[in-house]
């Protein structure tokens, strides 16, 4: 079966008519009225597809989505979600149930839950995240298919509910596929399941889709500020008001949609009352949004980003970006990430290693980590993830990759924290690739061209201790990003004889260096897997990158360890990947030390 990505494509499947209606993603859900369905699911494994086709592979009208009871004694149905399992969502079903922590598959899961639905309202099903393929259910009706393991979507399912009880069933498929984004092969687990939130999420038929506020850039002389306003509704209606107000600001605009239902404006503050976010002041403003009845509450932090020449400029001043690699899994332990207090222990520890900045690798991290990075004072890149050999010829696999790209942008474009969007990682080069990254750059800076655009690229040209940048994706960057790891992939000895030659007027992150070790293993320097190896390795890739010229960040890999099942080594990996700083408990290296006492010389 071909597999064509869309964001919210509806199929009609089995048999079924599709009475959902395909939405947009909705902007800034935590501020609006939701009912949640986190919580106990029940499950079924289905290894062989059996609740969704027949023995001969077609669609079956039949499937577990009907959640069918018997009506008689003599009614066979081999299924019963009732009497099955349960788990808790948002989760991954890795960790839940140790049959399945290696599956790759498909689960079926199943949440009741009593509605009553409001008059005139409209009511979205959202999920933060599932991952990858789901197929989505609603009292045994279609409501949609979402292809994409890490970014938000949402159906308008008022038509589908009941005043009463009711049911969304989920069938979640993870398996790999060579023309997936990420495709078959990456270096993390893949967790299974519904992995965010799920909301019910009440609306006006006519409500604010989405919205960006963003600071302009002043000259040095301005006394004046701009921010600059935009909104859309979910519908093309011309006349609707809208007040926008920034109480601390003493700003309060009334505006009307035009015949597209958007607004484009441009605020003005004195340049003397706007505190400006950064790391060492996170300042964030409460905004309002009011469109009748409804008001939408942010908090949103204004500050500039740029680069010149060799430097990254925030706020109009140059700033050496301390950071370090991050992938969602939760601190003391592993399991997929998904709460405020899972993002704080992990970005408290980046603090702790006098971070100012985290590259959340290398998929967009749920809402919450970049929410709470922002209210820390940390700055974020945030990537997608196109990530080692992805199908770069494939229109399908473009568009799965595009759709990823604009959902992260639209959900985090009003997040002060985020400076760099991230379209790849360690890609190899071809045509091919660069005219599907360049198609990606370009999308980003249409959709956002207030941030900074890279990718992590590797070093290509090599000879002996020389080494030179060479990416044609350079000119599609406004930061030259690369991955490198003298010292574990090369012997650390030369990393004091190493040269590097980046030759492009733009500024540098080393996007990833490191090497892996146990915690707690002792031994020589140039022992492998042992704390004294990974700390010797850090001493001599930090004089070494000290020598780059426009060097302006480092994001080391990675800050804990975590699982990976290409990491099979018994007594050592244990399908953990141990390049991180602390171990997957909390527990903290002797690299830790290297690279806390190096940033405080930054």
């Amino acid at each position: 079966m071909k597999r064509i990505f869309t964001s919210l494509v509806l199929l009609v499947g089995a048999g079924l008519s599709v009475c959902a209606q395909a939405v947009p993603q909705i902007a800034n859900v935590m501020a609006r009225q939701t009912t949640s369905l986190n919580g106990a699911w029940n499950y079924i494994v289905d290894v062989q597809e059996e609740g969704y086709y027949d023995y001969r592979m077609k669609l079956t009208p039949w499937g577990f989505f009907q959640n069918a009871k018997p009506q008689g004694p003599e009614d066979l149905i081999e299924y019963d979600f009732d009497k099955a399992e349960t788990m808790q969502v948002p989760g991954d079903w890795n960790t839940q149930d140790e049959r399945l922590f290696f599956y790759e598959g498909t689960v079926w899961l199943k949440k009741g839950f009593e509605f009553h639905p409001k008059a005139g309202k409209h009511t979205l099903l959202y999920f933060g995240a599932i991952n990858y393929d789901a197929h989505v259910y609603v009292n045994g009706k279609k409501a949609g298919h979402h292809v994409g393991g890490f970014t938000p979507f949402n159906f308008d399912v008022t038509e589908l509910l009941k005043d009463g009880e009711n049911t969304v069933i989920v069938k979640v498929d993870n398996k790999r596929h060579a023309e997936d984004v990420p495709t078959q092969i990456f270096d993390w687990w893949n967790y299974g399941g519904i992995t965010r939130d799920v909301l019910l999420v009440e609306v006006e038929p006519v409500y604010v889709e989405n919205y960006r506020l963003q600071l302009e850039k002043a000259s040095a002389k301005s006394k004046k500020r701009t921010i600059d306003f935009s909104l859309r509704l979910n519908q093309k209606e011309a006349g609707r008001t809208v007040t926008l107000s920034i109480p601390e600001l003493k700003i309060r605009q009334t505006l009307t949609t035009d015949a597209d239902g958007t607004i484009h404006s441009q605020l003005s503050t004195l340049n003397s009352q706007l505190k400006l976010w950064s790391p060492t002041n996170p300042k964030l403003y409460k905004v309002e949004i009011q469109l009748g009845d409804e008001t939408l509450t942010d908090e949103i932090g204004f500050r500039t980003i740029e680069t010149r020449d060799k430097q990254i400029l925030l706020n109009g001043e140059p700033i050496f970006l301390k950071g370090i690699s991050i992938h969602e899994e939760k601190p003391n332990g592993g399991g997929r990430a998904n709460s405020t207090e899972d993002a704080h222990t992990l970005l408290s520890w980046a603090k702790e290693l006098g971070c100012n900045y985290v590259r959340l690798a290398h998929y967009p991290h749920n809402e919450y980590a970049v929410r709470e990075a922002e209210r820390m004072g940390i700055l974020v890149w945030s990537e997608i993830p196109c990530y080692w050999t992805i199908a770069w010829t494939n229109p399908d696999t473009y568009a799965n990759a595009e759709r990823q790209l604009s959902d992260m942008i639209l959900r985090d474009q009003n997040r002060a924290n985020v400076i760099i969007w991230s379209i790849a990682n360690e890609t190899p080069h071809s045509a091919e690739r660069d005219s599907f990254l360049s198609r990606l750059a370009k999308k980003a800076r249409q959709l956002d061209g207030s941030r900074l655009i890279s990718m992590a690229m590797e070093v290509t040209s090599a000879s002996n201790y020389h080494n030179k940048l060479q990416d044609n994706m350079n000119e599609y960057v406004d930061v030259v990003s690369f991955n490198q790891y003298i010292g574990w992939y090369r012997d650390v000895n030369d990393a004091a004889k190493m040269t590097w030659e980046i030759p492009y007027n733009k500024p540098v992150i080393i996007s990833e260096f490191g090497g892996g070790a146990k915690y707690g293993l002792h031994g020589a320097k140039n022992q492998r897997w042992t704390e004294e190896f990974q700390e010797n390795l850090y001493r001599e890739n930090c004089a070494m990158l000290d020598k780059i010229d426009g060097l302006a960040g480092t994001t080391p890999w990675i800050l804990k360890d975590f699982r990976s099942p290409r990491r099979v080594l018994n007594g050592i990996q244990d399908y953990y990947n141990r390049k991180g700083v602390f171990s997957d408990k909390g527990e903290k290296k002797l690299a830790f030390y290297v690279l806390r006492d190096w940033y405080a010389t930054k």
